[in-house]
């Protein structure tokens, strides 16, 4: 199992604003059938190193059918074969390395 954060930025559209298109892109999500959660700065995906890329390849074209003609797509893997990964697992690490760190 894998983490994947996806950023999809459309160039050239005539606006600063994206908003339309990263709700393009959630609606496809939704439709997908897998695990995300979208932050500020992307998305962060779940599923398999070779799942993800192909979704990735889909979720990129989505701005093209709305008629951009530039996409920049950012992605960054986490591909973790020792144990399961899962979306939050590596804030609540972190946020219980804290609470440990509280008595010190």
């Amino acid at each position: 199992m894998a983490l994947m954060h996806l950023t999809v930025i459309p160039l050239g559209t005539g606006s600063t604003s994206v908003g339309e298109y990263v709700a393009d892109i959630q609606k496809a999500l939704q439709k997908s059938g897998f695990n995300y959660e979208l932050t500020d700065m992307g998305t962060i995906i779940e599923g398999s190193t070779e799942d993800l890329l192909k979704l990735a390849g889909q979720l990129a074209e989505k701005p093209f059918s709305k008629g951009v003609n530039r996409v920049v797509t950012q992605i960054s893997l986490d591909d973790r074969r020792d144990k399961k990964v899962a979306i939050g697992a590596k804030k609540a690490s972190v946020a219980a390395r804290l609470q440990e760190m509280k008595g010190e």
